[in-house]
């Protein structure tokens, strides 16, 4: 008799991201011939919740077939009484299931950006510590549909464009140490998972309080959607996103080839030849230059490009235009200036 319907589709969608992990690690060239190479580390982000410690079971299960080395890291935050002793148990429950290494690492989250993006920020930096100190090839993130589709309706909400709207990439970071592979696994799979596997969950109270947009929308927002529209919002919502993704990263790329094309021979953007382009390639030129002025991408929004589209396309003897990151735009004599006030 074969595990239970939810414990394999998570072992299946695990099994898949690791073998893309081999597939995706440059062959070595640094041992002798006669040797084999050493075997690859994952990591496991895990916060001792549902989806989290179902990806650690199916981790603990898949990698050793493979050849592959698994571990697990999971971050206090510090945000509630008694967050160390929960970062202990959660050592202890990823180490039961044979993971090594495991450890807990705690952050300071600071007040930027909000609490939700204070508290991320503070997260990936600690992950990416931890993989450079243990040299990992990827982290594993435990993100489900449900979770793509909450980041979808929030995107919109922001009126932050199609990259926006294409929620959670499976792959991203430096080097695409992050993988995702449960974003085409609801959140109830993952939870059966771990009961049938008779895992103990924590569930996170902050992931139930209405102080956080992300729980109000979690346990109000789309419980509402799925009330007046019906079944498969969430489905639906997976799907654009996906279909998002594929649109915005044929825009980058076209954005990417034209960029040269409208700067001059110091590098300054000409206006004249932004103007001539479609606007989402525009934009998208204009939003990278921000941020390499020194604008924090996650603080840019669409109505901060707006601004400086307006230097462009609307005309009219504007002043400086105030960015995050203290980064202004400006144009001078036919050109785009956009740095560091």
């Amino acid at each position: 008799m074969g595990p239970h319907p939810a414990v394999a589709a998570i072992r299946l969608a695990v099994r898949r991201v690791l073998h893309d992990i081999l597939n995706d690690r440059p062959t070595p060239t640094d041992h002798p011939p006669h040797e084999r190479p050493p075997s690859p580390l994952v990591l496991v982000a895990c916060s001792g919740g549902a989806d989290s410690m179902a990806l650690a079971s199916a981790l603990a299960f898949e990698a050793p077939k493979l050849g592959i080395r698994a571990g697990g890291v999971t971050v206090d935050h510090g945000l509630q009484p008694g967050s160390d002793l929960r970062a202990e148990e959660v050592v202890l429950r990823l180490r039961e299931l044979g993971l090594d290494p495991v450890e807990a690492t705690a952050v300071t989250v600071g007040r930027e950006g909000g609490p939700e993006a204070a508290a991320r920020d503070a997260r990936y930096a600690a992950l990416d510590a931890a993989a450079q100190r243990h040299g990992a090839a990827a982290i594993l993130l435990g993100h489900t549909r449900d979770d793509q589709a909450e980041t979808v309706l929030l995107g919109l909400a922001r009126g932050s464009g199609t990259r926006s709207l294409s929620g959670m990439a499976a792959v991203s970071g430096a080097g695409g140490r992050y993988r995702r592979p449960f974003l085409e696994i609801d959140r109830q799979t993952a939870r059966r998972a771990c009961m049938v596997q008779s895992l103990p969950v924590w569930d996170d109270p902050h992931n139930a309080d209405p102080a956080y947009t992300r729980s109000r929308l979690r346990h109000e927002g789309l419980p509402a959607l799925e009330k007046a529209l019906g079944k498969g919002v969430v489905e639906a919502l997976a799907r654009t996103a996906q279909l998002s993704r594929d649109d915005a990263d044929a825009l980058d790329a076209w954005a990417g080839q034209a960029e040269s094309s409208v700067r001059d021979a110091a590098g300054l953007l000409e206006c004249a030849k932004l103007y001539a382009l479609p606007p989402a390639v525009r934009r998208r030129i204009l939003r990278r230059a921000a941020i390499e002025a020194g604008a924090p991408a996650g603080s840019l929004f669409a109505r901060h490009i707006e601004e400086v589209d307006r230097l462009i396309t609307g005309w009219r003897g504007q002043g400086v235009i105030n960015l995050p990151g203290k980064v202004v735009a400006q144009r001078q004599g036919g050109r785009l200036v956009i740095r560091q006030g």
